[in-house]
Protein backbone atom coordinates (compact mmCIF):
# COMPACT_ATOMS: atom_id res chain seq x y z
CA UNK A 1 0.00 0.00 0.00
CA UNK A 2 1.73 3.14 -1.24
CA UNK A 3 1.01 6.41 0.55
CA UNK A 4 1.57 9.78 -1.12
CA UNK A 5 0.96 13.37 -0.13
CA UNK A 6 -0.55 15.71 -2.69
CA UNK A 7 -2.41 18.99 -2.92
CA UNK A 8 -6.10 18.85 -2.14
CA UNK A 9 -8.61 18.71 -5.01
CA UNK A 10 -12.35 19.41 -4.87
CA UNK A 11 -12.88 15.85 -6.03
CA UNK A 12 -11.60 14.74 -2.59
CA UNK A 13 -14.61 16.21 -0.79
CA UNK A 14 -16.67 13.02 -0.65
CA UNK A 15 -13.81 10.92 0.81
CA UNK A 16 -12.92 13.70 3.25
CA UNK A 17 -16.53 13.92 4.44
CA UNK A 18 -16.69 10.15 4.85
CA UNK A 19 -13.52 10.11 6.97
CA UNK A 20 -14.44 13.05 9.20
CA UNK A 21 -18.02 12.00 9.71
CA UNK A 22 -16.68 9.65 12.39
CA UNK A 23 -16.84 10.38 16.12
CA UNK A 24 -13.74 8.22 16.78
CA UNK A 25 -11.66 10.52 14.57
CA UNK A 26 -13.24 13.73 15.82
CA UNK A 27 -12.53 12.70 19.45
CA UNK A 28 -8.82 13.06 18.66
CA UNK A 29 -9.03 16.43 16.88
CA UNK A 30 -9.53 19.96 18.10
CA UNK A 31 -13.06 21.30 18.42
CA UNK A 32 -14.69 23.29 15.67
CA UNK A 33 -15.45 20.58 13.14
CA UNK A 34 -19.15 20.13 12.49
CA UNK A 35 -20.80 16.79 13.17
CA UNK A 36 -22.18 15.35 11.06
CA UNK A 37 -19.47 16.43 8.62
CA UNK A 38 -20.97 16.95 5.17
CA UNK A 39 -19.58 17.06 1.64
CA UNK A 40 -20.29 20.82 1.71
CA UNK A 41 -18.13 21.13 4.86
CA UNK A 42 -15.38 19.21 3.07
CA UNK A 43 -15.61 21.41 -0.03
CA UNK A 44 -15.31 24.55 2.11
CA UNK A 45 -12.25 23.13 3.89
CA UNK A 46 -10.58 22.16 0.61
CA UNK A 47 -11.20 25.60 -0.90
CA UNK A 48 -9.77 27.20 2.25
CA UNK A 49 -6.64 25.01 2.03
CA UNK A 50 -6.18 25.70 -1.69
CA UNK A 51 -6.43 29.45 -1.01
CA UNK A 52 -4.26 29.47 2.12
CA UNK A 53 -1.05 31.49 2.39
CA UNK A 54 1.60 29.23 0.85
CA UNK A 55 4.26 30.69 3.18
CA UNK A 56 2.31 29.90 6.34
CA UNK A 57 0.18 26.81 5.73
CA UNK A 58 1.39 23.57 4.17
CA UNK A 59 -1.71 21.36 3.72
CA UNK A 60 -1.79 18.00 1.96
CA UNK A 61 -4.20 15.18 1.33
CA UNK A 62 -2.85 11.84 2.50
CA UNK A 63 -3.61 9.43 -0.34
CA UNK A 64 -3.51 5.74 -1.10
CA UNK A 65 -3.94 4.90 -4.81
CA UNK A 66 -4.75 8.60 -5.28
CA UNK A 67 -7.76 8.32 -2.92
CA UNK A 68 -7.77 10.83 -0.04
CA UNK A 69 -7.58 8.82 3.20
CA UNK A 70 -6.55 11.61 5.54
CA UNK A 71 -5.21 15.09 5.99
CA UNK A 72 -1.92 16.52 7.20
CA UNK A 73 -0.66 20.07 7.51
CA UNK A 74 2.01 22.18 9.12
CA UNK A 75 0.94 25.67 10.14
CA UNK A 76 3.61 28.30 10.70
CA UNK A 77 3.34 30.09 14.03
CA UNK A 78 3.93 33.83 14.20
CA UNK A 79 5.86 36.56 16.01
CA UNK A 80 8.79 35.12 17.99
CA UNK A 81 7.71 31.62 16.87
CA UNK A 82 7.77 32.40 13.13
CA UNK A 83 10.35 29.67 12.41
CA UNK A 84 8.21 27.03 14.13
CA UNK A 85 5.40 24.99 12.66
CA UNK A 86 2.59 23.04 14.30
CA UNK A 87 1.75 19.66 12.81
CA UNK A 88 -1.80 18.31 12.63
CA UNK A 89 -3.11 15.18 10.91
CA UNK A 90 -5.62 12.37 10.86
CA UNK A 91 -6.13 9.18 8.88
CA UNK A 92 -9.49 7.57 8.06
CA UNK A 93 -10.32 4.79 10.52
CA UNK A 94 -10.22 2.03 7.91
CA UNK A 95 -6.51 2.89 7.39
CA UNK A 96 -5.50 2.89 11.06
CA UNK A 97 -2.65 0.59 12.05
CA UNK A 98 -1.09 0.44 8.57
CA UNK A 99 1.79 2.90 9.14
CA UNK A 100 0.23 5.56 6.94
CA UNK A 101 0.35 8.32 9.56
CA UNK A 102 4.04 7.65 10.22
CA UNK A 103 4.88 7.87 6.52
CA UNK A 104 2.82 11.04 6.08
CA UNK A 105 4.49 12.67 9.09
CA UNK A 106 7.95 11.82 7.71
CA UNK A 107 7.06 13.13 4.24
CA UNK A 108 5.58 16.45 5.37
CA UNK A 109 8.47 17.00 7.80
CA UNK A 110 10.99 16.42 5.03
CA UNK A 111 9.03 18.73 2.71
CA UNK A 112 8.75 21.59 5.20
CA UNK A 113 12.39 21.39 6.29
CA UNK A 114 13.59 21.28 2.66
CA UNK A 115 11.31 24.02 1.29
CA UNK A 116 10.90 26.57 4.08
CA UNK A 117 12.91 28.33 6.75
CA UNK A 118 11.01 26.48 9.51
CA UNK A 119 13.51 24.93 11.95
CA UNK A 120 11.18 23.19 14.41
CA UNK A 121 7.93 21.27 13.98
CA UNK A 122 5.83 20.17 16.93
CA UNK A 123 2.63 18.22 17.55
CA UNK A 124 0.39 18.01 20.60
CA UNK A 125 -1.68 14.81 20.57
CA UNK A 126 -3.98 14.02 23.47
CA UNK A 127 -2.02 11.92 25.97
CA UNK A 128 -4.54 9.06 25.67
CA UNK A 129 -3.98 8.79 21.90
CA UNK A 130 -1.24 6.17 22.03
CA UNK A 131 -1.43 5.45 18.29
CA UNK A 132 -0.75 9.07 17.36
CA UNK A 133 2.08 9.29 19.88
CA UNK A 134 3.61 6.11 18.45
CA UNK A 135 3.32 7.41 14.86
CA UNK A 136 5.21 10.57 15.86
CA UNK A 137 7.92 8.54 17.62
CA UNK A 138 8.31 6.21 14.63
CA UNK A 139 8.61 9.29 12.38
CA UNK A 140 11.54 10.50 14.48
CA UNK A 141 9.83 13.03 16.72
CA UNK A 142 10.96 13.30 20.34
CA UNK A 143 8.68 13.44 23.35
CA UNK A 144 9.53 16.68 25.12
CA UNK A 145 6.99 16.39 27.90
CA UNK A 146 3.42 16.14 29.06
CA UNK A 147 1.29 19.26 29.06
CA UNK A 148 -0.85 18.67 32.13
CA UNK A 149 -4.49 19.73 31.98
CA UNK A 150 -3.80 21.41 28.66
CA UNK A 151 -7.16 21.00 26.91
CA UNK A 152 -10.85 20.50 27.40
CA UNK A 153 -12.56 18.09 25.04
CA UNK A 154 -16.09 16.74 25.37
CA UNK A 155 -16.33 18.24 28.85
CA UNK A 156 -13.15 16.54 30.10
CA UNK A 157 -9.91 18.26 31.06
CA UNK A 158 -7.09 16.39 29.33
CA UNK A 159 -3.33 16.11 29.26
CA UNK A 160 -1.50 16.41 25.97
CA UNK A 161 1.94 15.24 24.92
CA UNK A 162 4.43 17.57 23.28
CA UNK A 163 6.47 16.03 20.46
CA UNK A 164 8.94 17.96 18.32
CA UNK A 165 11.61 17.56 15.69
CA UNK A 166 14.27 20.18 15.09
CA UNK A 167 15.93 20.65 11.71
CA UNK A 168 19.58 19.71 11.91
CA UNK A 169 21.85 22.31 10.35
CA UNK A 170 25.36 21.86 9.08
Amino acid sequence: MEMKLRRWALEDAEELAKALNNKRIQENLRDGLPYPYTVKDAEEYIIEMLNSDCESVFPFAITVQDKAVGSIAVMRRDNIHRLIGELGYYVAESYWGKGIATLAIRDITDYVFANTDIIRIYAEPFAYNAASCRALEKAGYFLEGTLRKNAIKNGKILDMKLYALVKETE
